[in-house]
């Protein structure tokens, strides 16, 4: 048997469901921790004898090292092989709140936080990979709706179980909760979790340090910059203006290095077939227009009240959404590019005067508590979204994919024609006329599912452009007043 025929055969041992719950088991552990913090922070700051300012990098670093683990966690399961970097993602993820629980000072709790951080980052990359490898295509929704599950639970659970663990015992608890979580997940997922053949057989890329290097600085950088911004007064703050520019030359940097490396450590090319130059071209031109546009929506807010700024930033949204919902398999370049731009545009118009209007009408003393409670809904509801988004997809693919399949079958002709084409093709390649009829299939099946997968995410695009458009006018029940710095300059 060939190693391509022993691969097509595979099939995990254990009941995929098993492996399924332990693989979520893991990731619901780390997405946990990411909300079960931020309503301890006080008393963290009170226990160590530091500031609420000072507190908040123990969020902070583990953010930063989370973030660019998970740009990088296929590169590190590409070199230290798949179940073995999530055994030690989950191991040291649990001696690592062993340490944060025990930390006698913010500098060690910050330091154990930022290498929790980069050991949970590893958690849900890995778990959705393996997920998608135990699982046929045609079981796949069900088993995202699994972890779509757990996903939506964890952030809502975390700031509940969080506060009730801290006025019961302590701040400590928090972190050690996670021992005995994660030395059961360590054991059960070294019992069922193995790699396949395609994943075991595949050879590392080598160690791209120069492109490691760019990735950790910008998005290092523009973690900080989103994370400790409205506290610091956004670009009027020295910091922040330094964190921005690092975070700008990061990942320019980084684009420009992993476009022309001939071993990056991320392969752009993932991008709808495109080449690595097409892919960066299609992203960075979003980021960049974020990266100058947020200096000048904090010009606007001097005239403008925040409800209107924040209502447009959703109307921008609302029709960039829809605009992208006209996703086609022949779409090209400029038309995605404008769809990745007009989303980012909105988003600019969103996150500053948002963050601003939180602490509008807070009083001064209420800053800290208000910081705390902003962290932890956006935490929360980024999750809940991303869960939505991720549960439609899969919804409506399964929905198209019920419809279009009754066009898949040999008593339909313009099927019959379109394998009939592709069989040609290929026999005029040179493959061998008894295996071309299979390959055909094969093309013609890889087209049915780019065509459901472009109407599911076209469907997603749709729903969520209207929903945005349904939040403007509820902007504008909020406080009609500009910001402080604004009303200040006024008189």
């Amino acid at each position: 048997m060939s190693a391509a025929s022993a691969s097509d055969q595979w099939r995990p041992r254990y009941n995929p469901w098993l492996i399924a719950v332990s693989v979520t088991l893991a990731a619901f552990m780390e997405i946990l921790d990411t909300t079960i913090v931020n309503v301890a922070l006080p008393h963290i700051a009170g226990s160590l004898s530091a500031s609420s300012d000072e507190a908040a990098w123990a969020l902070t670093s583990y953010l930063v090292a989370n973030g660019i683990v998970l740009t990088i966690s296929g590169w590190l399961s590409d070199v230290l092989g798949r179940k073995r970097y999530f055994l030690i993602c989950i191991a040291m993820f649990t001696v690592c709140s062993l340490l944060c629980g025990m930390a006698a000072s913010l500098g060690q709790l910050i330091v154990f936080r930022l290498m929790q951080g980069f050991f949970g980052g590893g958690l849900q990359p890995n778990q959705q990979a393996i997920i998608v490898d135990t699982f046929p295509p045609a079981r796949r929704g069900a088993a995202f709706g699994v972890t779509a599950i757990a996903t939506i639970v964890a952030p809502v659970l975390g700031p509940t179980l969080g506060g009730y663990i801290t006025d019961q015992a302590s701040w400590r608890w928090v972190f050690f909760i996670n021992i005995p979580v994660g030395i059961f997940a360590v054991f059960i997922n070294a019992f069922l979790v193995e790699d396949p053949p395609w994943v075991s057989q595949k050879r590392s890329r080598g160690v791209d340090y120069i492109g490691l290097g760019l990735i950790a600085l910008g998005l290092g950088c523009l973690e900080v910059v989103m994370d400790r911004g409205e506290e610091l007064d956004w670009f009027g703050s020295r910091f922040i203006q330094v964190m921005a520019l690092l975070a700008f030359v990061g990942i320019l940097g980084a684009i420009g290095w992993l476009l022309t490396a001939r071993r990056p450590i991320i392969d752009l090319a993932v991008l709808l077939g495109y080449t690595a130059t097409w892919a960066g071209l299609v992203l960075s031109p979003g980021a960049i227009a974020v990266i100058f546009l947020i200096p000048i929506v904090g010009i606007v807010m001097r005239f403008l009240q925040t409800r209107v700024i924040i209502a447009f930033g959703f109307f921008v949204m609302g029709c960039a959404l829809i605009y992208s919902s006209g996703l086609s398999p022949q779409i090209d370049f400029k038309t995605l590019m404008l769809m990745r731009t007009y989303q980012t545009i909105g988003l600019a118009f969103l996150f500053v005067p948002i963050s601003t209007m939180t602490y509008q009408t807070l009083p001064r003393e209420l800053n800290a508590d208000g910081a705390a409670l902003y962290s932890m809904f956006r935490n929360v509801f980024g999750s809940i979204g991303i869960s939505l988004g991720t549960a439609l997809v899969v919804q409506r693919s399964q929905v198209h994919q019920s419809y279009l399949s009754q066009y898949a079958t040999p008593l339909y002709e313009p099927y019959n024609a379109l394998v009939a084409n592709y069989e040609r093709t290929l026999i005029a390649m040179g493959r061998a006329a008894q295996y071309a009829h299979d390959a055909a299939v094969g093309k013609v099946y890889q087209t049915f599912q780019t065509q459901v997968a472009i109407l599911a995410y076209s469907d997603v695009f749709l729903f969520f452009g209207f929903a945005a458009l349904c939040v403007v006018p509820l902007c504008f029940l909020a406080s009609g007043g500009r910001t402080k710095a604004a009303a200040g300059a006024a008189h």
